[in-house]
C-alpha cells in the first residue's frame, strides 16, 4: 500500500503576523513605485506648464519673504545673501508641508483600494511622501540657481546635507502617518491640515534666521520640530554664515524620533480599521 505525500504542516507563531507584515512592504513594492509613479502624472496633468509648477511656487513665495522681512523689515541674514537664508529653509519647509496635505488625504483618494485589496497601509502615505520629496528635488534647481547668481560657493557643510534630508524625511513621515490615520477617523481634518500648515509657515524660521529669537526663548522655540530641521538645512548650506543652536537642535531632532515612531505605532494600530471606517 502506497504512502500518500505528507500534508504541509501549518504552525502558528507568535508575532508572525508582525514580521510577515514588515517582508510584506518590501513584496509589494511595485504597488508603492505605481501609486507614486501615478501620483506624479496625475499632479500636473492638464497644466498649461506642468512640472515648472514645482518651481513657480517655492520661488514666489522666497521672493514675499525675502522683500517682507529682507527688505522692509531689515532683518539679519548672518552674512549670506538673504534670498538664500529664505530658500534654504523654503526647500524642508515645502517638502514637510506638502507631505502632511498629500499624506493626509492618501487613504481618502485610494479608499476603493484599500477596501478591496490586502496590502500593507503603510504604502499609501509613503509613497505620497516620496511623491512631495519629488517636488522638494525639483525646487532644489532654484538654490542652485541662487547661489550661481550671487557666486555663493557653499563649504564642506554641504556634504553634510543628505543627513538632514533624511531628518526631513522622518518629520514628513512621522506627521504625515498621524494626520493620515487621523482624517480617517474624523474628516474634519481636512480642514485642520491646511491651517496647520499655514499656522506653521510663520511660526518655523523660514522667512528669517531662528538667531533672531531671544536666547532665553530659544530651547522653547525648539520645540517645534521643523526649527531643528530647517536650522540643520541652514547650518548645511550657508556655511560659516549659520551657526547651530545645539541644545535645541538635539531637542527638535529627539522630538522628530518620538513622531516618527508614535506615528508608525498609531498607524499600525489604526490599520485594521481603515477598510471598515472609510
Amino acid at each position: 500500500m502506497k504512502q500518500t505525500a505528507s500534508q504541509p504542516e501549518l504552525v502558528i507563531e507568535a508575532g508572525r503576523r508582525e514580521k510577515e507584515y514588515w517582508r510584506d512592504l518590501w513584496r509589494y513594492r511595485e504597488l508603492f513605485y505605481f501609486l507614486a509613479w501615478r501620483d506624479i502624472l496625475v499632479r500636473y496633468k492638464q497644466t498649461a506648464i506642468g512640472i515648472v509648477w514645482a518651481l513657480i511656487r517655492p520661488f514666489l513665495t522666497m521672493v514675499v519673504f525675502t522683500v517682507v522681512f529682507g527688505q522692509l523689515a531689515k532683518l539679519p541674514s548672518g552674512g549670506a545673501p538673504y534670498p538664500i537664508l529664505v530658500f534654504s529653509a523654503m526647500l524642508p519647509w515645502q517638502f514637510f508641508s506638502n507631505s502632511l496635505s498629500e499624506c493626509s488625504n492618501s487613504l481618502i483618494s485610494n479608499s476603493n483600494l484599500l477596501s478591496k485589496v490586502y496590502f500593507p497601509r503603510l504604502v499609501v502615505p509613503t509613497s505620497a511622501v516620496v511623491v512631495s520629496f519629488v517636488d522638494f528635488m525639483i525646487s532644489g534647481i532654484i538654490l542652485l540657481g541662487l547661489m550661481a547668481w550671487y557666486n555663493f560657493v557653499p563649504s564642506w557643510r554641504i556634504l553634510t546635507l543628505p543627513l538632514f534630508i533624511a531628518i526631513a524625511f522622518a518629520a514628513s513621515m512621522g506627521a504625515g502617518l498621524w494626520l493620515a490615520s487621523l482624517n480617517v477617523q474624523y474628516r474634519d481634518f481636512r480642514f485642520i491640515v491646511p491651517f496647520i500648515v499655514q499656522f506653521g509657515l510663520y511660526i518655523s524660521p523660514v522667512g528669517f534666521s531662528s538667531s533672531i529669537v531671544p536666547e532665553k526663548w530659544r530651547f522653547v522655540y525648539s520645540l517645534n520640530p521643523m526649527v531643528g530641521v530647517i536650522d540643520g538645512f541652514r547650518w548645511a548650506i550657508l556655511g560659516a554664515d549659520s551657526q547651530l543652536y545645539l541644545p535645541g537642535f538635539i531637542i527638535s531632532m529627539v522630538l522628530v524620533f518620538l513622531l516618527l515612531v508614535s506615528g508608525i505605532w498609531y498607524f499600525r494600530k489604526m490599520e485594521r480599521t481603515f477598510a471598515d471606517v472609510i
